[in-house]
């Protein structure tokens, strides 16, 4: 440990450094900006990038902060700022110009315990923005205190010169070797050197070059393939998606999709989520057909994964358009469905010769504008449904089947996360569906003839496996 300042110099340091550096995880968590002009456009950009939950107080807008408002990304206060707008926030942004507003602000800010950033006022900064090098999850932030801005943007522009792109997939190449090291037992020491070695310099000198190969050979335009990734259990990939994914430059994927299969995807690939969190999409479809087509037009592989089959009720369709707008090459590699899992993992068929010749497949999240699914149609044809993404919307389905004259004793069977480690099955009916509680995502609600009890235990692999009886 030090001993304390020896010089006047070292003791100014130890009394007198102001700055904590720390790097926070905002997703879901609230925060305030005041002013939505350029420069609140910037700063409320910058926190919607890690997921905040954002509010803004301003009587005007920029056109980009009126799209966020009107796509619901963020909530907009239209009115002068006031001190209850603090309340319930983490921190605040003060994206007007330095004056009574400002110290009015961090006042009320520092009273309430939430942290306060006023753009240009260091006097009322709790914390400042610092200047950013950002490859993905790699990040070096430069911050002189407030003294010179300018001299944090020259030491950015320069390190962003040594830091490269590269530095993103190598990182994420890292990452997978430690996990693959920290998955076998080793000796700690041993497991120290070789992550050690994997970071050094003569590493990422070779992954570059690893890099460089390919694209020198080839100058064609890239290509983009749209990848079921089956239910989640990463044997239920086919043989091209598998293929796909040790060959792909860049994969885009769904949050729905596994780490054991994002396991597969080569190490020199760029990986990125680009689904919902929670409801929320925190890259727009537009943002994503984008990304596909930038990736395409780069000459890169790129693979856009997605849970289940493709062209069951996602976005596919979007995309298709998107990338025949642009002229990029795509094929759609289809792969196992939500339903045909949830079908294996309850242990039946979806249909039966002898009662049920048809299946209709329904979403319980229905598109706006939409009416909701004719269920006494497809009751009279006596077809086995399914419905993606039930929710907690048991009672509503229930009622509205009751309503289309189901029997109350039709049987059911509830699959969640089919196929995975912490899949779960319930078996219930009509009758008794609004009672039952929510279970985890992604879920399957199967009803019909086919869905009969079956034993009250059946063995799955080499454990035992209940079913829940909510009768």
């Amino acid at each position: 440990m030090p001993e304390g300042p020896t010089s006047n110099a070292e003791a100014n340091y130890w009394t007198q450094m102001p700055l904590f550096p720390v790097f926070i995880k905002l997703a879901g968590r609230p925060c305030l900006v005041v002013g939505a002009g350029a420069i609140g456009e910037s700063k409320i950009g910058s926190l919607l990038g890690a997921g905040a939950k954002v509010r803004v107080v301003s009587l005007s807008a920029t056109n980009l902060v009126r799209e966020w408002v009107a796509a619901g990304r963020i909530s907009w206060l239209q009115k002068p700022f006031e001190p209850q707008d603090l309340d319930d926030m983490l921190l605040v942004v003060a994206a007007v110009p330095a004056g009574d507003l400002t110290a009015s602000i961090f006042t009320e800010a520092r009273e309430r315990g939430v942290l306060c950033n006023a753009v240009d006022d260091p006097e009322h900064c709790d914390f400042y923005y610092p200047a950013v090098v950002k490859r993905g999850d790699f990040q070096i932030a430069i911050s002189t205190g407030g003294h010179s801005p300018a001299l944090a943007q020259r030491l950015r522009q320069e390190l962003e010169q040594q830091f490269g792109s590269d530095y993103e997939l190598w990182l994420h190449a890292l990452g997978l070797t430690r996990k693959a090291l920290f998955a076998v037992s080793m000796d700690p020491e041993a497991r120290k050197r070789q992550l050690h070695e994997a970071a050094s310099r003569d590493a990422h000198e070779r992954f570059r070059a690893q890099r460089r190969k390919p694209k020198a050979l080839s100058q064609e335009p890239g290509k983009v393939y749209l990848v079921g990734a089956g239910p989640g259990d990463p044997e239920l990939l086919t043989l091209k998606a598998l293929r796909l994914l040790g060959t792909a430059d860049v994969v885009l994927h769904d949050d729905l999709v596994l780490a054991e299969v994002l396991e597969l995807v080569s190490p020199n690939a760029c990986v990125l989520s680009v689904g919902k969190r929670h409801g929320e999409q925190h890259i727009s479809q537009d943002g994503i057909n984008a990304m596909l087509v930038d990736h395409a037009r780069a000459g890169r592989t790129v693979v856009r994964l997605k849970g289940g089959d493709v062209s069951f009720f996602g976005r596919a369709n979007e995309e298709v358009d998107a990338l025949r707008a642009a002229g990029v090459q795509f094929d759609i590699v289809p792969g196992v469905t939500a339903v045909s899992g949830a079908a294996a993992a309850a242990g039946i068929s979806l249909t039966d010769r002898r009662t049920t010749s048809a299946v209709v497949v329904v979403t319980a999240q229905t598109c706006k504008g939409n009416a909701r699914p004719d269920w006494r149609a497809i009751a009279d044809i006596g077809a086995t449904m399914a419905v993606y993404m039930p929710g907690d919307r048991y009672e509503l389905i229930a009622n509205e089947l009751l309503a289309a004259g189901l029997d109350a004793r039709t049987p059911c069977r509830i699959v969640s996360r089919a196929s995975q480690p912490d899949e779960s099955l319930v078996e219930t009916t009509v009758g008794a569906l609004a009672s039952q509680e929510r279970l985890p995502a992604p879920a399957v609600l199967i009803i019909g003839d086919v869905a009969r009890k079956s034993e009250d235990r059946r063995r799955k692999g080499n454990t035992e496996f209940r079913i829940q009886n909510t009768e």
